[in-house]
């Protein structure tokens, strides 16, 4: 899915003073946006201003209000840093503030509604940021030199001050707010040359390490609240269930327990604490209505996926003529699949909620600020301008929290209880009641030409749309553009291709955003495909994808580099193997090697992965390798275990004993290397994720020659074979 910000322009900026500061802002162009004026915010009230805002007070202190969400990424960071370059302030003087919840004002550019994720942080603020910035500093500059009746250009910035050189006059920002904020916006200002940049490129410690490593971090699940009483909660372990009767007596004798929520589809028990609300939880006698999907299992989902896969799809990308190139030589054809999901995001799901006659109070960690606050607002049958919501750091998103089905359950039960309850749910509830990553099978079929390139492509993806639920609009002619990214814009120089996709939704399971979206299924599909044609080919992984890469530099640097620093080719014990794989993705070029063991057993070793990433200007390089070391051993564990399987209509796995996670002892050596690029930043929060999978299995096709096409590792199918 390839969202791009565009529009944003010198006159979209405005000034205004406000009891006493300097006040910058601009507009973010979205189709959501209206043209409603902005309204500077009261400094003295602290209130949030619409949209994004640079703020400058009397004392100096710059303040950032944020519609991004902080949920270990590190974007609080690096748009600080951003901010902070262009204004030559110190890294310390800036403050982030949460946006509030206002969709017309607060959209990401990049989605026209107020989200994260798509790991479009920095993509999308990264020039409305710096022009800002530059915008500030330019009109400060003048404010000074104004007083001292001087060039603009005999004056210099450097950390919140204005400069006059030749006679060593100087100024704070804060004493010079009021005298910029009178003054009219340039229509242009020069941003700063990359070369003299002071913090951009540099490896800069977190600014939210130290809270989280003392406990002083407020999460979701940490709020707390006078009076507040604790929930847990059980929804029907079958899809689409309902509850049938519910014997409460066991549970109403348990200390500590206050009450019973029963609703049409769930059961709350609330309590002084937690510990009294789950045992009241697990002693209730609840008969469920289990519902017309209490037969339904993996085997029907995967049946109905795989006949909805030979159907033709709607065309997404069409090159020159597959069909005459396909019947021009032998086709090769493979199918690869992707199995559910889950999140399981450490922090589990919660939510804190006060409902009052005339108002309601959230208090949770969300990626959708906006939605958050609109279900919680018809959960409580109030009008939205009632419902504020307290956004906080999420212990983890990987595109869960762009859900508010947690909001609108925890206001139902809250509008039951008298005071603020804090509903909490358990992991296995949370697992087994996820929004999964789709299921999803590709398809594909290609011809070689003679000198050893692919000629002809034909690729079909089949699976959930996920866009064509959480944002219709983007649903287009059939096409989920989320579903096909990574195969419609391939690196590759292919003559002759075209790629379908089919929409094929599995019952009763509501499908959803998991971390790296779209990319998983197509670079896994393609990048094993790859690996298939290049033995057809008799030719080495590596120079065969360099083949095609004429007119992909950045790709075909990385993939270059990646050979270097992996010790591609060297000698390898029996049974191990290297694989490879490249990835368009997010605006970022990168190129992974996983070196991997088998067991005679078919038991799986990472003994090293080595990712060269060219994500264009680093902002902050120790985030980006944070980042995809985080994302590799996310992918790498999915691809060795994750899979969330149906039977009798329920989902099988319940927490980490059975959805297992990749142990300290079993993560390999990972070298991370960022390659040195003038170009825009890309996204780097799921492009870590992507690479692993297919290079793991690269890696034991090479070690084994058994060309897995499924996820997670058939470990039957590769015990005792050798290549």
């Amino acid at each position: 899915m390839k969202l791009q910000v565009d529009g944003i322009s010198r006159r979209s900026l405005l000034t205004g003073a406000v009891a006493g500061g300097f006040l910058l802002g601009f507009r973010l162009p979205a189709g959501a946006l209206t043209n409603e004026p902005v309204q500077p915010p009261d400094l003295t009230g602290g209130s949030f201003a619409p949209n994004a805002f640079i703020r400058i007070t009397r004392t100096g202190r710059t303040t950032l209000v944020m519609p991004q969400v902080e949920m270990g990424q590190g974007i609080y960071t690096s748009i600080a840093m951003i901010l902070a370059e262009e204004l030559d302030i110190g890294l310390d003087h800036v403050s982030l503030e949460h946006a509030p919840a206002n969709e017309k004002l607060y959209a990401n550019p990049a989605f026209g509604v107020q989200a994260t994720g798509n790991s479009n942080s920095v993509r999308a603020f990264w020039k409305p940021l710096r022009e800002a910035g530059a915008t500030a500093r330019a009109m400060l500059v003048q404010a000074a030199a104004d007083a001292w009746q001087v060039e603009p250009d005999a004056c210099s910035t450097a950390e919140g001050r204005v400069e006059h050189g030749i006679s060593g006059r100087s100024l704070s920002y804060g004493e010079l707010a009021l005298a910029a904020a009178s003054l009219a916006v340039p229509e242009k200002v020069a941003l700063k040359d990359p070369e003299k940049f002071a913090l951009i490129g540099k490896a800069l410690k977190r600014l939210d390490t130290r809270g989280k490593t003392n406990g002083k971090v407020v999460y979701g699940i940490d709020a707390m609240l006078d009076g507040m009483k604790f929930a847990t909660l059980a929804h029907c372990p079958v899809f689409g269930g309902k509850v049938g009767k519910v014997d409460d007596s066991a549970a109403k004798a348990v200390p500590g327990v206050r009450q019973v929520v029963v609703l049409d589809d769930l059961v709350a028990v609330v309590g002084d604490h937690m510990w009294a609300a789950k045992q009241g939880l697990d002693a209730l006698d609840i008969r469920w209505d289990e519902g017309e999907h209490a037969e339904l299992s993996s085997a029907n989902i995967w049946a109905s996926l795989r006949a909805a896969s030979e159907t033709e799809g709607a065309v997404a990308k069409t090159v020159g003529d597959v069909q005459a190139a396909l019947a021009s030589g032998e086709t090769i054809e493979a199918a690869y699949e992707m199995p559910f999901l889950a999140h399981a995001t450490m922090e589990p799901l919660n939510c804190t909620v006060h409902v009052r006659p005339d108002s309601c109070d959230v208090w949770t960690g969300t990626q959708v600020m906006a939605r958050a606050q609109s279900e919680a607002a018809k959960a409580a049958g109030l009008p939205i301008e009632n419902v504020t919501v307290h956004n906080h750091y999420l212990g983890g998103g990987f595109g869960r929290r762009l859900e508010a089905d947690m909001v609108s359950s925890a206001v139902r039960i809250a509008r039951q209880v008298n005071g603020p309850v804090k509903v909490v749910w358990t992991r296995e509830e949370d697992m087994q009641h996820d929004v999964y990553r789709p299921v999803y099978r590709d398809t594909v079929a290609a011809t070689l030409s003679a000198d050893g390139k692919v000629a002809g492509w034909k690729y079909r993806v089949s699976g959930s749309s996920v866009l064509a639920r959480w944002l219709p609009p983007a649903f287009q002619n059939g096409i989920d553009f989320d579903a096909v990214d990574s195969a419609v814009d391939m690196p590759y120089d292919i003559p002759n291709m075209q790629v379908e996709f089919v929409r094929a939704e599995p019952p009763a399971l509501t499908t959803g955003f998991w971390r790296g979206v779209g990319p998983n299924n197509n670079v896994f599909a393609i990048e094993c495909f790859m690996d298939e044609l290049a033995r057809k080919a008799g030719m080495d992984p590596i120079a065969f994808r360099r083949g095609m890469l004429k007119k992909s530099p950045r790709m075909m640097r990385v993939l270059d580099l990646v050979a270097e620093r992996s010790g591609w080719g060297q000698p390898l014990p029996p049974r191990v193997g290297r694989g490879v794989s490249v990835q368009p993705t997010f605006d970022t070029s990168i190129a992974t090697v996983v070196e991997a063991g088998v067991a005679q057993n078919g038991e799986v070793s990472l003994r090293r992965v080595t990712s060269v990433v060219d994500t264009g200007i680093a902002v902050n390089p120790d985030t980006i390798v944070a980042q995809i070391e985080g994302g590799l051993i996310f992918g790498l564990t999915a691809a060795l275990f994750g899979e969330i399987t149906v039977a009798k209509g329920r989902v099988q796995q319940s927490n980490f004993n059975d959805y297992r996670m990749l142990r300290i002892n079993e993560v390999p050596q990972i070298d991370v290397h960022v390659v040195r690029s003038g170009e825009a930043p890309g996204g780097i929060g799921e492009a870590g994720v992507i690479g692993g999978p297919p290079a793991l299995r690269n890696a034991i096709y090479a070690a084994t020659g058994v060309a897995l096409r499924r996820l997670p590792i058939e470990r039957d199918l590769i015990a005792g074979k050798r290549t």
